[in-house]
């Protein structure tokens, strides 16, 4: 840790006879440091400049979004990347602002640290009117208990480290976000040393632990045709080495779900791509549903990564370990971690030599660019698969852009980031700034909607100012096209906007307009070549040219949305 971060002022436990206390705002950004967090997102606001100016003086350096939700987005995308995120913003305006991008990072289990300022301790006691406030006091807080997995209030020094201590212990064990408010009189107020109050661990149940591990291994032996699907629990405990591991000694094929994408390289040969039930390829959809085994691997079940429960899986030939137990047919084995059972299983299995069937490597696009030929979405994915470096992370948004870059074959793992589950709009400008600050030996290939960018694109502006090199590719088909196929209508229509001239507004930033291959295929190797500032390429698509597995999802969505109104 960088002395300057508490400079003169000591961490407590640290401390030498006579030596000032730390205070709270320093203490608190001392231990982000030390979790992984290096940079902080957010606006600023009147309750949160003296701790904005903490900042200032240590070792974090602070990233000015252009608006609180793309700040938690950055933080988000930054979080999944870094074991860690945080963003600062001022009470009611700010905070209440980041409410929807915190719900996403807890249904996605992405470990954000949400620090509010908030009206000093003195202010609130004789009650005055202060701007901001909408109601009691407590309000905030318990609207984010709600969508945090810990919430804090720094308005007693005497227990506010142990609470800084708990929460970012909370937000890494739990992977989940975690919520900090700090009056602004108590930002430079010092704090206690206080005996260390460590979150328990409770170690897996070893009888259950060695009879599932017997169990899973038997009935492997016994299987012609076993394989994996894992989710996205792996991904947040940081398990791929793991998973690796027990996927190369046993010789299985392994599939993602849409929320678990990425979750090993997908250019490894055993890598069959996602299942997602009907909108799977027809590879990947064959031989998960004709698997006599199938080892389900920190797989969270919903409605998306079930394919809007198309999928077809039997539960009397699978094997299911997520959230703390594993589910063998009828039996269920309570307290056993996920970690525990890749790895205990991953020792007991039999080696085997023999090699993996030929895997399909991804879609393609022959023969692009052909003269005069309008943008095609499957095109459009197949030429990306192929120009995709193992330099270069995925970072996605929802909609069409979603439903067909799942097929896209990232080099490296944990380098596909999407709103898989919660599926919010807005997610992918934003968080890829918040991946590229995280990872800076990684670039950026972006895909959103027209819509998505309409809602958050103006952080392109923070990717300007910082001199990053993003690839933004703009899925143009002039709407919201996920509702025009299930039910269109003029509400489904927004303003067509000249993406390829934003840098005129933005600053620094090369554009592109893209309707026919030709015209891509330039864009596209100019983009890649220059990496002196971001490149936006606007893609013209045909409102009724959807992917495959946009118009099985919509067909099926169509049919439930029509059930409900008669």
């Amino acid at each position: 840790m960088s002395s300057s971060i508490l400079e003169d002022q000591p961490l407590p436990g640290r401390t030498t006879q006579g030596a000032s206390r730390a205070t709270i705002g320093r203490y608190l950004l001392a231990r982000l440091y030390e979790a992984g967090a290096h940079h902080i997102f957010g606006v600023p606001g009147d309750y949160v400049l003296r701790f904005y100016e903490e900042i200032t003086q240590s070792a974090i350096q602070h990233i000015g979004t252009t608006r609180e939700d793309t700040a938690a987005f950055a933080a988000d995308g930054y979080a999944r990347c870094q074991g860690i995120g945080a963003l600062a913003v001022t009470y009611g305006v700010g905070a209440l602002n980041v409410v929807n991008a915190i719900a996403g990072a807890h249904a996605e289990s992405s470990p954000v640290v949400v620090i509010s300022g908030a009206p000093g301790v003195h202010e609130r006691r004789e009650d005055p009117l202060l701007h901001h406030r909408f109601g009691p006091f407590t309000f905030q807080r318990e609207i984010f208990e709600r969508i945090t997995c810990m919430t804090a209030v720094m308005d007693d020094p005497v227990m506010a480290f142990r609470l800084i201590d708990r929460a970012i212990a909370a937000a890494r064990a739990q992977s989940k976000p975690v919520y900090i408010e700090i009056p602004r009189d108590r930002v430079m107020e010092p704090g206690f040393e206080v005996p260390a109050d460590p979150i328990e661990h409770v170690p897996s149940d070893a009888g259950a632990l060695a009879e599932a591990v017997g169990e899973t291994v038997e009935l492997l032996a016994n299987s012609a045709s076993p394989m994996v699907i894992a989710g996205v629990e792996v991904h947040r405990r940081g398990l791929q080495d793991a998973l690796v591991d027990l996927v190369e000694r046993a010789r299985l094929p392994i599939a993602a779900t849409l929320t678990g994408k990425s979750v090993v390289a997908e250019r490894h040969p055993a890598y069959l791509g996602v299942y997602e039930g009907a909108m799977s390829s027809e590879t990947a959809r064959y031989m998960v549903e004709q698997s006599e085994l199938v080892l389900m691997l920190g797989v969270t079940l919903n409605d998306v990564d079930t394919g809007v429960y198309t999928a077809r899986l039997d539960p009397h030939r699978m094997v299911r370990a997520a959230q703390g137990e594993v589910v063998i047919r009828h039996h269920r084995y309570a307290r056993i971690s996920l970690e525990d059972f890749i790895n205990a299983l991953a020792r007991s299995v039999t080696p085997r030599r023999e090699p993996l069937p030929a895997l399909p490597t991804g879609p393609q696009a022959p023969d692009f660019p052909q003269p005069g030929r309008p943008m095609s979405i499957a095109r459009l994915i197949g030429r990306l698969n192929e120009a995709l470096q193992p330099e270069m992370m995925v970072v996605c948004d929802v909609g069409d852009c979603l439903f067909s870059g799942v097929e896209l074959r990232v080099h490296a793992r944990t380098e596909f980031l999407a709103s898989g589950f919660y599926t919010t709009m807005g997610f992918a400008v934003p968080a890829a700034l918040g991946a590229q600050i995280a990872r800076p030996d990684r670039r950026a290939l972006v895909m959103v909607g027209d819509g998505a960018f309409q809602m958050t694109g103006t952080e392109l502006a923070t990717h300007c100012r910082l001199g990053l090199a993003p690839i933004v590719i703009v899925f143009n088909n002039r709407g919201y096209s996920t509702e025009r196929f299930i039910l269109d209508g003029p509400f489904n229509d927004i303003s067509d906007w000249r993406f390829s001239r934003l840098g005129e507004l933005f600053g620094p930033l090369h554009g592109f307009d893209a309707p026919t291959e030709e015209s891509f295929e330039a864009a596209l190797m100019q983009a890649i070549a220059m990496r002196d500032a971001p490149s936006i390429i606007n893609v013209h698509l045909d409102p009724n040219d959807p992917s495959p597995a946009m118009r099985r999802l919509a067909e099926h969505l169509k049919s439930r949305v029509g059930g409900e109104s008669s």
